[in-house]
């Protein structure tokens, strides 16, 4: 409910108040088919960039991620979906009521990238997250979730909020512990 009061601009205090049940309304009946985009929609996507070879993404002058050759579709359609929203402004429960959004926070930015590349089915605040996929570490994408920050490494990669504070894109080469996260990836990546 947090997420949704702050995604429509509301008062977030968690609680379900007359006016909030009007516009949880009006958003239910907007449904599947109202303003949000759907997963794997070809609109405002970034243009192809060249990919780099081997396993590795690398970052561009501009800090966007440069795909690697041998990744799977799936992590290609991710960090392409990463670059559209990489230097759009963080948003307290941005990316949670609909996929486009004016600002994403931690989790929304993460759900973005991954509902694009069609291996999340719906957007998870990063508690959540704790529990996606399967368990530890995957092969192209690990998610970093504990109950109040989420992060994602893709591809080597780090995708995450606080990477904005320093060079104005989600996207770091830098690494950060993950002490106080759990590690989950999605299935067979």
């Amino acid at each position: 409910m947090r997420a949704f009061e702050g995604n429509e601009r509301l008062s977030v205090d968690g609680k379900v108040t007359p006016s909030d049940a009007v516009v949880l309304e009006e958003a239910a009946e907007r449904g599947p088919d109202g303003e949000e985009e759907p997963p794997g929609s070809d609109e405002d996507v970034t243009p192809d960039q060249e990919e780099v070879p081997g396993s590795e993404a690398t970052l561009t002058d501009d800090g966007l991620a440069v795909p690697p050759a041998d990744a799977p579709q799936e992590v290609i359609d991710a960090i392409e979906a990463g670059n559209e929203i990489a230097e759009t402004p963080y948003e307290y429960g941005g990316g949670h009521g609909k996929l486009k959004d004016s600002g994403y926070d931690c989790s929304g930015s993460i759900s973005y990238a991954l509902r694009k590349a069609g291996v999340m089915e719906e957007s998870m605040a990063s508690g959540a997250m704790m529990r996606y996929g399967e368990s530890g570490p995957g092969e192209w994408i690990t998610l970093y979730a504990n109950s109040g920050h989420a992060y994602m490494v893709i591809a080597g990669l780090r995708f995450d909020t606080s990477a904005r504070k320093r060079s104005g894109t989600r996207w770091s080469d830098t690494g950060r512990s993950a002490r106080g996260y759990t590690a989950r990836h999605p299935e067979g990546l």
